[in-house]
Parts: C-alpha cells; structure tokens; sequence
C-alpha cells in the first residue's frame, strides 16, 4: 500500500451509503487508486488550486460525477473530509471552505 486512507468526521460515510451498490463499488474502485497506485493519474486525483491543500477524488459513474474532498497529513495518509456529486463545471467555493475548516480541525484534534 502507498498511502493509507482515513475519515475524518462522518460526511463521507453519509453520502457513500446513500449511493447505490454499483455507485458504491465505483467509489472503492477510485479508492483504491489512490491507496495502491504510486501515480495516480490527475483525472483521478489532484490537488485544488487556490486551497489550503485540499485534493480532489473524482469518481465518474455514467450518470453521476462525484467529489470526495480530502488532505495529505504528512506524505502517505490521505484524509476524506467531505463529499458530493458535481453539478457544475468548478468545485462549489463552499465545499472547498468546508474542506478547509474540516482540515484545521483535524490538525487541531491531532495534536
């Protein structure tokens, strides 16, 4: 494994169990991705500009296109903060401001 997945708070989980099975199984297969490929590749896995290090996991089904929010906390520990399906061309600026508060409360409960 290259990097190692967590949750932080329970949004993630919330939205992942609303999806159904097939939705669910994609999701894990992007995951996955991330936890075992050395370079995933940026339709996949890249880092928002203009943010306090907040990354970006994208799942594309045929019908949805979901965003999973997350951080690196040190090099290999990915942490998923929140998710949601994209409507529009750019991320909502609120996502990523709940993103960014989320982090400095990770970084402020871990230490």
């Amino acid at each position: 494994m290259v990097r190692l997945i967590i949750l932080y708070k329970n949004y993630f989980v919330k939205f992942y169990k609303q999806q159904d099975i097939k939705v669910q199984e994609k999701i894990e297969y992007v995951l996955d991705l991330v936890r075992f490929e050395r370079q995933v590749p940026k339709k996949f896995f890249k880092q928002l500009e203009n943010t306090d290090g907040i990354y970006e996991i994208r799942v594309i089904t045929t019908f949805k296109s979901i965003r999973i929010l997350c951080f690196l906390d040190e090099e290999n520990l990915v942490v998923l903060v929140n998710c949601f399906l994209k409507k529009t061309q750019k991320t909502p600026r609120s996502e990523i401001k709940l993103a960014e508060r989320l982090k400095k409360e990770y970084l402020k409960d871990k230490k």
